[in-house]
């Protein structure tokens, strides 16, 4: 018999936090979160996205095991300003039993039908800066820090349940030329000159947060279009300051400002952290917290998270700047190969700056949507 379980104190929402851990305990390919986050996002009075969302978080059990979990969560952003009455779910994880799927889906169903919403989608965090994705190809790779992991049997639920297809991302994987291209080294100074432009480069990781504001503006007005867009609020923004510092490499931050000193475009790469938050095993005390000050200074992999354009510089030549300054960072630092953020696969102007590189799409994940 199955049974649902809201998860409502501290102790309950930990050991929904610690659910994958045990369901992913064989696999060499699931990369686990930091415990300590994940309950700071689940917990209002340290995570302002609750100024405009509610969510709720399910169990499953069978007897005295757990087999699943899931949040259903409604950002009343989205419903209210966009006009899309949308429940989402997210944070899911199951055993392969379509019936505890389907029980667990019934309490989203549940919480999207007490507030008059039309549809659920998910898995997707509460925002579009959040984790979002059932992964249906790449299962034999490790997942990045801001990825979700799972097993091949979650999409076969979704579409034994009814669901049906809606967003969907693509990764790559790009090997790093040993030496960057003249020709590229050229167009970036024609680029440069022809438009004014600076380079900004830091040197500790506290210089990077007075720009930090304006790069999450450029963020907005680049990917206002796409579907799942969900503008970025202020308090999350200083949240997002605060949760990801720690991680950033100077070095590997490229922002580019024109003649006035007003920045026009930024991309944010880190060294992988994969393989240290796999060491970690969801606990950041000191010594653990090593594997991070390791990876980021002695690694072959990066991982290319954000980059933002201001639309006036857009299809000028900008990004042969970037990836200039990109590539002699990445020789620099000995990085072989960068893996991409999950892009939209409508996002073509985005999968068109790879061309240029000896890339693979090694990996590809979708959200589902069904009426209520």
């Amino acid at each position: 018999m199955i049974t649902i379980k809201e998860a409502t104190s501290k102790g309950d929402l930990t050991t929904f936090v610690k659910f994958p851990f045990e369901l992913y305990k064989d696999s060499p390919y699931y990369v686990p979160s930091i415990i300590k986050e994940e309950l700071d996002v689940m917990n209002p009075n340290k995570n302002p996205v609750f100024k405009n969302a509610d969510a709720k978080y399910f169990l499953a059990f069978k007897g005295e095991r757990i087999v699943g979990r899931i949040a259903a969560i409604i950002n009343w952003i989205e419903v209210n300003e966009q006009k899309k009455p949308k429940v989402r779910f997210g944070w899911f994880d199951v055993i392969d039993d379509i019936e505890v799927t389907k029980a667990l889906i019934n309490k989203v169903k549940e919480f999207g039908a007490q507030h008059s919403l039309e549809y659920m989608e998910g898995p997707v965090g509460f925002s579009n800066m959040d984790k979002a994705g059932i992964l249906i190809k790449g299962y034999e790779e490790l997942n990045t820090m801001i990825t979700w992991y799972n097993y091949p049997y979650y999409a076969d639920h979704m579409t034994e349940l009814g669901f049906e297809q809606a967003a969907t991302w693509v990764e790559y994987k790009i090997k790093v030329p040993k030496e960057t291209k003249e020709k590229v080294v050229k167009f970036a100074e024609v680029i440069k000159k022809r438009y004014q432009l600076k380079l900004l480069k830091f040197k500790k990781s506290k210089e990077i947060l007075a720009y930090a504001d304006d790069m999450f503006d450029l963020l907005n007005k680049t990917y206002s279009s796409l579907q799942t867009f969900v503008p970025i609020q202020q308090y999350q923004i200083d949240m997002y300051k605060k949760k990801y510092l720690p991680y950033l490499n100077p070095d590997y931050i490229t922002c580019i400002a024109d003649k006035t000193g007003k920045l026009i475009a930024f991309a944010i790469v880190m060294p992988s952290f994969s393989k240290a938050l796999k060491k970690m095993n969801g606990k950041i005390y000191p010594l653990r917290f090593l594997h991070i000050l390791r990876a980021q200074r002695r690694n072959d992999t990066a991982a290319f998270y954000l980059i933002g354009v201001d639309p006036e510089y857009q299809n000028k030549g900008v990004t042969a700047l970037i990836f200039k300054e990109m590539n002699e960072t990445f020789i620099r630092n000995g990085i072989e190969t960068v893996e991409t953020n999950p892009e939209l696969e409508e996002n073509k102007a985005v999968q068109a700056l790879w061309n240029g590189y000896e890339h693979e799409q090694h990996k590809m994940r979708r959200t589902f949507r069904k009426a209520l």
